[in-house]
């Protein structure tokens, strides 16, 4: 059996009862074949990237440790998304039942055409930066991107509301 990898997940969702999307996927990640979810972070609400016309989104960051490579985890995360509703189409930004985004996969740098990781965008957005902070620490350092603690510092936390 190959060695885990930690892997570090986004979620996301704006529509169908997103707290229970977001509960539901954690449960799909703890199954997946040769992985273990470790935690997951406070949910946080954030406005949605792209139309304003669309409901506010939850976030957050998983944590699993897993031996699926970075690409059978982008098929797994596509299908639990699928599983779960989300209906891919050619706009970007759209409401969506579930997001899954492979943010970091140990302290792999992964560019091709199916894949990049760190997630492109991942420096720049507080509802990813808050939440994997919670759940790695600051001292977490980002592949290509250098310490989160640095990337928090040019990303205000402001319109995250934290959820109990």
């Amino acid at each position: 059996m190959s060695q885990a990898v930690t892997a570090y997940i986004g979620l996301g969702s704006n529509l169908a009862d997103p707290r229970q999307q977001l509960e539901q996927a954690c449960r799909a990640l703890a199954a997946l074949p040769g992985s273990i979810l470790r935690c997951h972070s406070t949910w946080v609400r954030s406005a949605p990237l792209g139309s304003p016309d669309q409901p506010d989104y939850l976030n957050g960051v998983a944590v699993l440790d897993t031996t699926l490579t970075p690409h059978a985890l982008l098929d797994a995360l596509q299908a639990i998304e699928a599983q779960q509703g989300r209906v891919r189409g050619p706009q970007r930004w759209t409401p969506r039942t579930l997001d899954l985004d492979l943010l970091l996969y140990g302290e792999q740098i992964i560019e091709d055409q199916r894949l990049r990781v760190p997630h492109p965008g991942l420096g720049q957005r507080n509802f990813v930066l808050y939440p994997l902070r919670e759940v790695a620490g600051e001292t977490l350092v980002i592949p290509g991107l250098g310490p989160l603690a640095g990337l928090l510092e040019r990303c205000p936390e402001q319109g995250l509301e934290r959820l109990a």
